[in-house]
């Protein structure tokens, strides 16, 4: 019997097709491997109907839904309507994942803009935290984030600088670090995780992609959250029970719907 204290995986994708021929299987190894709460972000609307039966059928699995910045050429002006009216019948723990995602160069910026920013004012008239998506593109959303009244967020996958880390803590938002920790060969990330407060980190494995070192060429896991755990843990010189606690709390903080 597992008796560490309970960890939650803040992002992971169990409604994709990747884990259709194994999902009750994947869940039963990640709560024996001490993962008892689940986050599934949604990506675009056609998405939303599979991913909020799925996590309708299992307690520990908990929608989030939103409109992705890479699929930006998909969605439509009416999604964010239909967004309104799946936040009242899903009852859904989080607006995500959204945000803005500028690696690509040719990508639309302006239409993942104003989709962003869309989806920021309905999390806050639904009084709902966020969960973001972003790549090259801190600082713009950044900005949007301070002109919101939001309920704080995470920013998922976090690869930030130190300083811009600091302005997404003032701002209410946890830190998501997920399997990219796990590399030896990724010391930038290492040192922001050891130089950042536990109270500001959240756990994630971006399930099924984002594989950890142990995992490469594999398809993701929820149940292998704890390699990230006590990865953290080494880095920042504590003990892995300890972070286990303080993650949790994170959680439970900024997402409050994960308590019920």
């Amino acid at each position: 019997m597992n008796t560490s204290p309970e960890l939650i995986d803040t992002h992971c994708h169990l409604d994709l097709g990747a884990f259709d021929s194994d999902r009750g299987e994947v869940l039963q190894r990640a709560k024996a491997s001490g993962v008892s709460k689940f986050i599934v972000p949604g990506v675009t609307r056609l998405t939303w109907s599979k991913l909020v039966t799925i996590c309708a059928s299992n307690q520990a699995l908990y929608p989030a839904l939103g409109l992705h910045p890479l699929f930006t050429d998909q969605h439509q002006e009416s999604d964010l309507v239909d967004l309104e009216q799946w936040i009242v019948k899903a009852q859904p723990v989080a607006i995500g994942e959204i945000g803005l995602d500028f690696h690509i160069a040719s990508t639309d910026r302006d239409k993942q803009l104003a989709v962003f920013e869309s989806q920021l004012k309905i999390a806050s008239k639904a009084n709902l935290p966020v969960i973001c998506h972003v790549r090259k593109a801190h600082d713009p959303v950044l900005k949007q984030l301070r002109k919101h009244k939001l309920k704080g967020g995470i920013c998922h996958a976090f690869n930030g600088s130190l300083q811009q880390a600091n302005q997404y803590i003032e701002l209410g938002f946890k830190l998501g670090f997920g399997g990219m920790l796990t590399y030896d060969r990724s010391t930038r990330l290492r040192k922001l995780a050891a130089a950042l407060p536990l109270e500001a980190i959240v756990l994630e494995t971006d399930a099924p992609d984002m594989t950890g070192a142990a995992h490469q060429h594999q398809r993701n896991s929820p149940e292998y959250l704890p390699e990230i755990l006590h990865t953290l843990a080494s880095v920042k010189k504590v003990d892995p029970d300890s972070v286990a606690t303080q993650t949790t709390s994170n959680a439970l903080e900024v997402i409050s719907g994960l308590a019920t």
